[in-house]
């Protein structure tokens, strides 16, 4: 619990009115209690009020708190930022006890920081090592030479490869899988893949079996990186597959072998990623986006959901579409597509009149 002038400092915000109300907790506007401030950051938000029992509240710049009925409020005036740093106060985090579960599998050559706390069915293998204040769930395996940073926290049924190296203060969620072979295969003439890049076209009607290359690099991460659930990352064919400082990936993503992406990238769900591109700092890619293989795409780059990259996207560019365009011609695209059936109607009635001309006077 804390008071609403003790909230208010601590996310930089201004407090009006009853600074000493305490508060337990958070919640939407129209199901606070009477012990819980109501997050209503937009007016949007003001009629909810009403219906909840709320005697403080988050709002806008330069809201009238006291004719909404509150004792006390809290001016916001970047309302997802401040969301951040409430949901940061009230957090109720994972629970997980101190020290290691007995059924906790550690080889004796790995090294874990003394205060990390190890849940059951724990496997670490041969000489990783585990930074101070790790906190890792059930069913995690972390294999030989892996190396994670401090205050790492791995949930549960991660799985973490062989050599992979990942900084400080790294999120994983239950399921991500860091260090997997990349799916990497040749044939040992040229197959049908190879064919039709090259001529656009397929003439064999047979092709030899795939052969295997082997994935040798592994996977390095930066700090404050968080990985979604169900994602994974594969390692690199010889050089390591790379994610930059700061950046957040999604649920259900993709990073094919030998993939760079760069500090503060924001990958949200579902997408895929092809191996060796290379994506700069900042990028954010949209839910669904897909880039190929070996592309390049530039410091600020903005991929929309659903979108399609198939050639090098230059820096600060915002793409659309499938393929991806610029937004603005993506968009004039669209409109034309949609005047399409008219035009072809006024086509089709040129036509019926030059083909059957009326009967001349």
């Amino acid at each position: 619990m804390t008071t609403i002038e003790e909230l208010a400092r601590a996310l930089g915000a201004e407090a009006v009115g009853n600074g000493q109300l305490v508060v337990t907790g958070a919640a939407e506007p129209a199901a606070a209690g009477a012990d819980e401030v109501a997050l209503a950051m937009q007016p949007a938000f003001a009629e909810d009020l009403r219906k909840g029992r709320a005697r403080a509240a988050i709002l806008w710049p330069g809201a009238d708190w006291q004719a909404l009925g509150l004792e006390a409020a809290i001016l916001a005036p970047r309302p997802r930022y401040v969301l951040a740093g409430v949901n940061r106060i009230f957090e109720r985090p994972p629970e997980i006890p101190p020290g290691i579960h007995p059924s906790a599998v550690i080889d004796p050559t790995a090294d874990v920081a003394a205060d990390a706390a190890i849940g059951p069915f724990v496997l670490i293998g041969a000489r990783a090592s585990i930074g101070p204040g790790a906190r890792i769930f059930s069913h995690v395996s972390i294999a030989e030479d892996a190396v994670i940073g401090r205050d790492a926290l791995i949930l549960s049924g991660v799985r973490i490869g062989a050599r992979v190296r990942i900084g400080d203060r790294f999120i994983a969620q239950p399921g991500a899988v860091l260090g997997a072979d990349g799916f990497s295969f040749v044939t040992p003439t040229r197959g049908i893949v190879e064919e039709a890049r090259e001529t656009g076209v397929v003439t064999a009607e047979e092709q030899a079996a795939y052969v295997r290359i082997n994935s040798i690099g592994s996977v390095r991460i930066g700090d404050d990186v968080e990985i979604g659930a169900n994602s994974c990352i594969d390692r690199g064919t010889v050089s390591d597959t790379t994610i930059g400082d700061g950046t957040k990936i999604d649920n259900l993503v993709q990073l094919g072998h030998n993939v760079k992406v760069g500090r503060t990238c924001l990958l949200c769900g579902q997408v895929a990623v092809g191996g060796s591109t290379v994506i700069g700092d900042r990028v954010v890619l949209g839910g669904k986006s897909a880039v190929a293989d070996h592309l390049v795409i530039g410091n600020n780059a903005v991929i929309t959901g659903n979108s399609g990259v198939a050639s090098n996207v230059p820096p600060n560019r915002i793409m659309m579409g499938y393929p991806a365009v610029r937004m603005d011609q993506n968009v004039e695209m669209y409109k034309a597509l949609r005047r399409l059936p008219r035009l072809m109607a006024r086509l089709d009635a040129v036509q019926k009149g030059i083909s059957n001309p009326r009967p001349s006077d």
